[in-house]
């Protein structure tokens, strides 16, 4: 058997595992719109770790860590930075999540943030929604080209980009479709285990067989290239981007809509304590894609077309595993593609449903039984469209996915100034994110950013004065933050 045919054999077996392991779930899920959403809100420690990691290191952990480690070098220390600073800023702000979620039946993020400033037929919720729709939607086009990726580089080309890509697509697709939450949990623990074994494979073997270790590879690189060891690295990050990619990447970690509305899941605060205190765990997995990245400036003498293919050029074509190890490297590494893609197909196609499609006229009111069974063809739709939009050819991943940060994080000037602000205003709310989604949006595709700022920090900045100078104009008697207002209700 050659070896392709080794590696592709493989990988639909794993395939095929995960499938039915998603299909499985959905024997445990209730017929509520609230199970298949928040998971009936009892999710334990295990399970929540599992989902909360694989929200995070997707194909951008694979592919676009090692990425940016070859081709800009230290700059790529930024995402181990941001995961740090990011469990800092969920303990702070996820227990107040979780409990008024759990008290007022919240299942979206727009619902939440819609309810503690209330605006004529809920605009500000629908403004939100849309936000968050157009802002997965290029995170799950990572995660399918991604998968496409693989499969194409992995297999020699016997399973092209747009091929790999649908399977992938498709069988995300059919558990999120059946199992809702049940099923991305169980998946995700399955694909978790294997992302966290696979990484550390690959990193050590490739720096053990190529280098004869870590310690030897770095000191041939500092002889060879120190400039990928030192800022601004290769490329001439500078310290402002560098900065500023941490602060926008750290704080729109908790507004990702994927991220926010696991919180309402979990059975207590206390277990999502324990989920951050656990999390840096999970982390660690970055530091052996890193590595692979290094290693390839020394490897590589042809500059890659694309930098995002380092991992999978050292693995197939550099390293010398064998077929049936290559199959199961790719199979941990297509985990990471599948288990983020799942959670945004899930959460998207809600919101979908949820907070835009229910200001159709045919949709108000209409019963969860509706709602569940329209969540699931958003599912589809959303898959659907992201699969469109892979075969697009999109940009570098990282790039890709540091722009989709750049819109989410302004959400996060409303959501605090709920939280811990009596003076927090809709006015200075919507006002704030309307204004700060413009600069980005403005900066990222226009005009250049000052100073090598990221573009998302720019529009945060515009957009927390804005917010603080509207709701400091608008006249407020209450005593109480819009979140410790909402407590005080049922």
């Amino acid at each position: 058997m050659s070896e392709p045919l080794i590696i592709t054999s493989i990988t639909i077996a794993y395939l095929a595992i995960v499938l039915l392991v998603g299909l499985r779930a959905r024997h445990n899920q209730s017929s509520s719109l609230e199970g298949y959403v928040a998971g009936g809100r009892h999710m334990g420690l295990l399970v929540l770790f599992f989902i909360l990691g694989a929200e995070v290191f997707s194909a951008f952990a694979f592919l676009g860590a090692p990425g940016w480690a070859y081709s800009r070098g230290a700059p790529a220390l930024y995402i181990i930075a941001y995961l740090t600073l990011s469990v800092v800023v969920w303990w702070l702000i996820a227990p107040y999540i979780s409990r008024l979620g759990r008290l007022h039946g919240y299942l979206t993020q727009a619902e939440f943030l819609s309810a503690c400033y209330p605006t004529r037929n809920n605009f500000l919720g629908l403004f939100i929604g849309i936000i968050s729709v157009l802002a997965i939607i290029p995170y799950m086009t990572i995660q399918i080209a991604g998968a496409g990726l693989l499969f194409e580089a992995a297999t020699s080309g016997t399973i092209p980009f747009w091929l790999g890509s649908l399977l992938a697509c498709a069988v995300v697709t059919a558990y999120v479709y059946a199992s809702g939450l049940q099923g991305i949990g169980w998946t995700n623990l399955l694909q978790g285990i294997m992302m966290v074994a696979v990484a550390w494979f690959l990193g050590l073997a490739t720096a053990d067989q190529l280098f004869g270790g870590v310690g030897e590879m770095f000191r041939e690189l500092q002889r060879e290239a120190p400039e990928y060891l030192t800022m601004p690295g290769a490329s001439g990050m500078g310290w402002g981007a560098f900065s500023t990619a941490i602060l926008v990447s750290a704080l729109g970690c908790v507004m990702w809509p994927h991220i926010f509305m696991k919180f309402y899941s979990a059975k207590s605060e206390r277990t999502l304590k324990r989920v951050f205190v656990l999390y840096p765990l999970y982390s660690y997995l970055l530091v052996p894609l890193l590595i692979i990245g290094f290693a390839g400036v020394l490897l590589i003498d042809t500059p890659l077309d694309s930098a995002d293919r380092v991992l999978l050029t050292i693995v197939v074509e550099i390293a010398d595993f064998p077929a049936w190890l290559v199959g199961l490297a790719l199979s941990g590494t297509l985990a990471a593609a599948m288990s983020t893609a799942a959670n945004l197909a899930h959460t998207s196609a809600t919101i979908l449903v949820r907070d835009v499609g229910q200001h159709l006229p045919s949709l108000r009111g209409m019963s969860d039984q509706k709602s569940l069974k329209l969540t699931r063809y958003g599912v589809v739709l959303l898959s659907f469209l992201a699969y469109l939009l892979a075969l697009a050819n999109p940009a570098s991943l990282v790039a890709l996915l540091l722009g989709a940060y750049g819109i989410v994080v302004q959400l996060l000037p409303m959501l605090v100034g709920a939280l811990f602000w009596r003076r927090a205003s809709k006015t200075g709310a919507f006002a704030g994110l309307a204004v700060g989604a413009f600069i980005t949006l403005l900066l990222e595709f226009g005009i250049n950013a000052p100073f090598g700022w990221h573009a998302g920090f720019c529009g945060l900045l515009v957009n927390s004065i804005v917010f603080i100078a509207a709701s400091m104009s608008t006249a407020s008697t209450s005593q109480h933050s819009p979140a410790q207002a909402l407590s005080e209700t049922r």
